[in-house]
């Protein structure tokens, strides 16, 4: 079984946690430490509210029922999904859109490599 680590976010009072394999868990908080970094900086009318990694632990009990840990692999998806869909015109977009696309193209690629071992 493949080791995984999970990153902690929150926004507001929420917390949402995500199961990444290990070797890639630090990127997913460091991409989030960068996209929060930058988001301000969009002059787009719609852009999306980003939660804040604020921890990283290699093992996770959840307690309450109605918390979740959400796949690595969907939250990138879906976190590539909200920028590409982001009408910007003044701010380099694109460069945010590379960094979250290489991550999910690592991950692509772990999976399948998972799935075929």
């Amino acid at each position: 079984m493949p080791k995984m680590r999970y990153v902690i976010l929150q926004k507001n009072a929420d917390l949402f946690f995500v199961e990444m394999p290990a070797d890639y868990a630090y990127q997913l908080s460091a991409l989030n430490l960068r996209l929060n970094k930058e988001i301000d900086k969009l002059t787009a009318s719609v852009v999306p509210e980003l939660p804040l990694a604020v921890a990283e632990c290699d093992q996770l009990d959840l307690l309450q029922e109605h918390l979740q840990i959400q796949d690595g692999l969907a939250y990138i998806n879906a976190l590539e999904q909200s920028f590409a869909s982001i009408d910007e015109q003044s701010y380099p977009l694109i460069a945010l859109l590379t960094e979250i696309r290489a991550l999910q193209a690592q991950l692509e690629q772990w999976y399948e490599e998972e799935a075929e071992g």
